[in-house]
């Protein structure tokens, strides 16, 4: 008889993980005929052009990507297709002293993204990202670009990840 009912609820709990589609345990939701990936370079058509921060964030995007699911990277055809611009990247100051002088500075960064699921287009989307990192106005935007640019591609990657993937 104990037999019978662990038989019974493991049959019940394949029907019910069946059921389910291609979810996994990490949120993420992605169809069962989709194996591939492909990030196009994303360009800096901002107004100030810093070297690297587009193949920076190419670059992190393809990891974080490859990092949370099981798909492969291609460079071509893949099932799932990321690609866009990066269009804002400024400085402006934040908050003010007493003396009407910047007390902290703003760096923000603006993505704009085109992804296409080839599986399903109804999933495909184009949404523009943006996300910021202050300060002190008494450090230079040379002495604060690195760790900036790290702590706002973080986030912008994520936010893709979640737009596209795990549909948050």
């Amino acid at each position: 008889m104990r037999n019978i009912k662990i038989i019974f609820v493991a049959l019940i709990s394949s029907i019910m993980l069946y059921g389910c589609g291609a979810y996994s345990f990490s949120g993420i939701s992605i169809s069962p005929e989709t194996e591939t990936f492909q990030v196009n370079f994303f360009s800096n058509q901002a107004s100030i052009v810093i070297p690297g921060i587009d193949q920076t964030f190419t670059n992190q995007l393809q990891d974080l990507i490859l990092n949370q699911t099981n798909l492969d990277l291609v460079t071509s055809s893949g099932d799932l297709v990321y690609e866009g611009e990066i269009v804002q990247y400024y400085v402006a100051p934040n908050t003010a002293t007493s003396e009407n002088t910047a007390a902290q500075n703003r760096l923000t960064i603006a993505i704009n993204v085109r992804f296409y699921d080839t599986n399903d287009p109804t999933q495909d989307l184009e949404q523009r990202f943006s996300f910021f990192y202050d300060y002190a106005a008494s450090r230079s935007e040379n002495a604060v670009r690195d760790e900036a640019i790290q702590i706002i591609y973080e986030r912008l990657t994520q936010d893709v990840f979640n737009a596209t993937l795990a549909k948050w």
